[in-house]
């Protein structure tokens, strides 16, 4: 039985009640909030493993909630479920760019929430597994274990889906890797339509990594398909 805690977000009563006596028979650990200055004071105390967070809040919204949460060190690593009646692609697209790991609209089958917060979490999980080592090319340096990545011996500050991005490519050196494969191990999605935000967090990565962005040697992209980490030659700088 699971025993990792979720943390409910909603300020619909109803919505609440139904999550939480599902994910509480599903074996999960519940809390709740409902507004979203509540659920970051509780994202501190409790330290879920994962947020079912509406985008529709009092005081602050989700996204803005979701922003706080992967901008604080103890807390980047939380999953995020954003739950939303809206549907507009905009709203996928910030959500995912800011660090939510799926995204599902209401209403939703409590049978389909469900098996996405087990795959959400299993994901989390798998992340955790044989990070110990530390990748060297050129001038960049990587620390897996502890989420680390230098320049030159320079500190880089890399937001969590950037990273994971990274890690992804460098674990599958020299192979193209398609943006619809990137977007379903990094945010879940199988399906093809939000493969942008895979774009842009290659651009903000390259801005971080690359000696000349608009001429990367690290990250290549493979036209019309997606992208392939070139590690640098033992002869190279």
């Amino acid at each position: 039985m699971a025993e990792e805690k979720v943390l409910i977000v909603d300020d619909e009563e109803h919505i609440v009640e139904l999550l939480k006596f599902n994910l509480t028979n599903a074996g999960y650990k519940v809390i709740t909030a409902n507004n979203g200055l509540d659920a970051l004071k509780l994202a501190k105390e409790n330290k879920p493993d994962l947020l079912l967070l509406d985008l529709m809040l009092p005081g602050m919204d989700g996204l803005d909630v979701c922003k706080e949460i992967k901008r604080n060190k103890e807390s980047s690593n939380t999953s995020i479920i954003m739950l939303t009646a809206k549907g507009e692609e905009f709203d996928k697209i910030l959500g995912l760019e800011l660090g939510a790991d799926d995204y599902i609209t209401k209403p939703f089958s409590i049978r389909e929430l469900l098996a996405r917060v087990k795959a959400v979490l299993r994901r989390a999980g798998s992340r955790e597994e044989g990070l110990d080592e530390v990748f060297e090319s050129g001038r960049l340096k990587i620390n897996f274990e502890r989420h680390e990545v230098f320049i030159e011996d320079v500190k880089v500050d890399l937001t969590l889906k950037e990273f994971e991005l990274l890690q992804i490519l460098i674990k599958n050196k020299g192979k193209i890797l398609q943006r619809e494969t990137l977007l379903d191990k990094i945010w879940g999605y199988e399906y093809i339509g939000e493969t942008r935000t895979v774009d842009v967090h290659i651009r903000y990565i390259r801005k971080k990594i690359e000696e000349d962005d608009k001429n990367p040697r690290f990250i290549e992209t493979i036209r019309g398909v997606g992208y392939r980490f070139n590690p640098l030659q033992s002869n190279e700088k």
